[in-house]
């Protein structure tokens, strides 16, 4: 898991109070249930999050476009976490590496980073008119933007 407890607490308040303070929270590209707020660990509920037709769980590790689920690897899958639990951050070739490979980054190329992505966008691209959620910040990395 690429989160401890408190930090998907942290995260959740974060999203909650982020929608909040936005006129219209319909307009929020973040749809987090309430009853995230103030669980144990043991009954903390799922981490949910819905943008668009996009429905990511982390703990189901399920993806869904629409009622399309979408089969990932664990790699991609780790990445898409990742990206998806700190949206518009810029994360590193290396630091991509590092957090999702839990190794050194130099044993891997950034052309390792750069397969998965392809993949995980080629698998979110449903259809032609699907969002790309996954944006290059050239020669840095990627981020995850809500086009």
């Amino acid at each position: 898991m690429l989160l401890s407890a408190r930090q998907r607490q942290e995260l959740v308040n974060y999203l909650l109070d982020s929608q909040k303070q936005q006129k219209n929270s319909a307009d929020s590209p973040f749809a987090i249930s309430e009853t995230n707020r103030g669980q144990t660990v043991i009954d903390e509920p799922f981490t949910e999050i819905r943008m668009g037709d996009l429905y990511f769980c982390q703990e189901q590790r399920l993806v869904y476009i629409g009622e399309q689920e979408i089969e990932l690897t664990a790699k991609e899958f780790d990445i898409l976490a990742l990206l998806i639990t700190h949206p518009k951050r810029v994360f590193t070739y290396e630091l991509i590496m590092e957090l999702v490979w839990n190794e050194d980054y130099s044993y891997y190329s950034r052309k390792a980073v750069n397969n998965h992505v392809s993949n995980l966008r080629r698998k979110l691209k449903t259809t032609q008119d699907s969002p790309n959620y996954i944006k290059s910040v050239v020669s840095i990395g990627y981020k995850f933007e809500v086009p």
